[in-house]
């Protein structure tokens, strides 16, 4: 299949591979993977990678495998699984019956270390890691060789059988690969392949080993082992490439992945660190792995986000070999376009000002025909209960105000969504000077059009404070007031940066029909933003998470910082 065939933008990584598929490498096949660690829940970086890897699947007519690389059970266990399976599936994209682990391979990696044993070409070493460090050298002066470097192969095989069995312990021996003390490239001055681990239970081997393989061992040997074509990871394992081509041509096995890096997903006002989300999920600071504030994928769903505008997300912002930042504002502009077409409108007000239309009948209620969406007509139409108290947004009146603002004040006119003009007769205050209620009337003639030649300031949102329905709105923001905040050298730690404000919890009226939503409904509340019904909502008690405003802020907060 011909990049011409396919809907996506072509880029680096696609001309590599129709280059292959034109010159008949791989017998054709394009086989790729997405390969998570189970020790947190994924992020929007993540998502950029399951985009990446499931849609080069899809539009080569390939295939793309899930693996866990669960090679270091200290931090990893079942829920974290089941969350990552979810979150793949969630953004449409079906692994079949290609889900591996790494651990699915632990007895054949340890055959392959055997075999580099057996060659010279791996040793065990007794230094501890400190002195691995120091005998490691730096970026400008060679390591040294370890004094354990010249085993002979025969004590070699005898001490990495009876690692195997248990029988040193934790940090006392590894298992090395023998390659070039003086190398330029640190990652192939004899790198660790195996360290030793008691003590932990492993998810899918239980307390079968008490040995693990480091990832750069594991990873390439699991990619050829499941005959992947094209190995796709991010530019920080660029200088871990020649490892991963060092351990495959040292070993029996007749598959070759190429290894291609990509740039990392970079995203202001966040940060994509797994180990830092952790440190805000393990400290209390955030309400879980899916609190609506984090980047992770969780969070975004329960946030009111779409498989699709995160798709969508994923295809704009390209894939490039350049580092770069991403403004928050692409993110939300991809799922504003999305609701935009998708979400139900609805009334809400979420700082109620009650008013009184004094003129019209105490016991009447009257149903108004409202229409979903504007422009969609199949969405159909709810019905808004009218009466004499209702409740309008506090910002949408002022006792006195220039011809600019476009909604009530004192002794003006405004027209009620999808329903009548009313006029605002009196102010009633509180003892300390508060507006606490509106009197106001209404003009009969007036529902669904203004009379000829009548003026009217605006159109605001209300609510029938006998029918509407009392909820918990929560309305989110940035969750930190630095654009990288995990940069910035200035401060100690990242969590100096952390926005108090990014969650604000008000008490709303909403419209009766949304007594009705269940969790992940969204809604376009007018003139206010898209909200998402939470999950921990109820008939009892709606809940309501904001996901997005109806324009882009992040331009202004921009202008702010700088």
């Amino acid at each position: 299949m011909s990049n011409n065939e396919t809907t996506a933008p072509t880029h680096f990584i696609r001309q590599i591979i129709e280059r292959d598929l034109a010159a008949g490498k791989n017998q054709g096949r394009v086989h790729t993977r997405f390969p998570p660690e189970p020790n947190g829940y994924l992020h929007i970086g993540h998502a950029k990678s399951i985009c990446l890897n499931f849609g080069i699947a899809r539009d080569y007519h390939g295939l793309c495998n899930l693996r866990f690389d669960d090679t270091n059970p200290h931090k990893e266990n079942e829920d974290y699984v089941n969350a990552i399976q979810e979150d793949v599936r969630w953004l449409g994209f079906d692994w079949e019956e290609r889900l591996y682990y790494a651990s699915d391979y632990f007895e054949k990696l340890y055959g392959y270390a055997v075999e580099l044993i057996e060659a010279g070409k791996a040793y065990v070493c007794d230094l501890n890691a400190q002195q691995i460090r120091e005998y490691r050298g730096t970026l400008t002066e060679p390591g040294r060789e370890s004094p354990y470097r010249t085993r002979s192969v025969e004590e070699n095989l005898e001490l990495f059988r009876r690692i195997r069995a248990g029988e040193f312990p934790d940090g006392s021996r590894v298992l090395r690969a023998r390659i070039d003390m003086a190398s330029p490239n640190i990652n192939m001055r004899d790198p660790t392949l195996y360290r030793i681990r008691h003590g932990v239970i492993h998810h899918q081997t239980g307390e079968e080993w008490c040995i693990y393989p480091m990832y750069d061992y594991t990873h390439p040997i699991s990619d050829a082992l499941e005959g992947v074509t094209h190995s796709l990871c991010t530019l920080e394992f660029e200088d871990h490439r020649p490892l991963y081509d060092w351990v495959l041509d040292n070993i029996s096995i007749d598959c070759h992945p190429q290894q291609i890096e990509f740039s990392r997903l970079n995203l202001e006002y966040t940060v994509m660190s797994k180990r830092k989300l952790t440190q805000l999920v393990d400290e209390g600071l955030m309400a879980g792995w899916d609190d609506p504030r984090l980047p992770t994928i969780a969070g975004l769903r329960r946030r009111g986000y779409t498989p699709a505008a995160i798709r969508t997300f994923c295809e704009r912002i390209g894939v490039t070999k350049s580092a770069n930042s991403v403004e928050m504002g692409m993110l939300e502009a991809c799922i504003r376009e999305d609701l935009d077409q998708h979400a139900r409108r609805a009334l809400a007000v979420l700082d109620p000002l009650k008013v009184v239309i004094e003129n019209y009948p105490e016991d009447r209620v009257e149903m108004l025909d409202a229409p979903y969406h504007p422009k969609d007509e199949a969405m159909g139409s709810r019905q808004l209960a009218f009466t004499r108290e209702l409740y309008i947004d506090r910002a949408d009146f002022r006792e006195a105000a220039n011809k600019k603002y476009k909604r009530l004040v004192s002794g003006g006119e405004v027209r009620l969504r999808n329903a009548y003009v009313i006029k605002c007769e009196q102010v009633i205050k509180n003892d300390s000077g508060e507006i606490v209620e509106l009197r106001c009337s209404y003009d009969p003639q007036t529902l669904g059009a203004n009379p000829v030649g009548r003026k009217v300031r605006g159109v605001i949102h209300w609510a029938s404070a006998s029918h509407g329905v009392r909820a918990e709105v929560r309305l989110y923001d940035r969750l930190f007031n630095h654009p990288a905040p995990d940069s910035d050298k200035s401060v100690g730690s990242f969590l100096e940066h952390l926005n108090p404000d990014s969650l604000r919890v008000v008490e709303a009226v909403v419209e009766p029909s949304l007594g009705q939503a269940v969790a992940g409904d969204r809604f376009q509340f007018e003139r206010e933003g898209y909200f998402c019904v939470d999950p921990a909502s109820s008939r009892e008690r709606m809940i309501f998470n904001r996901t997005v405003g109806l324009r882009d802020t992040w331009a202004k907060i921009a202008e702010q910082d700088d």
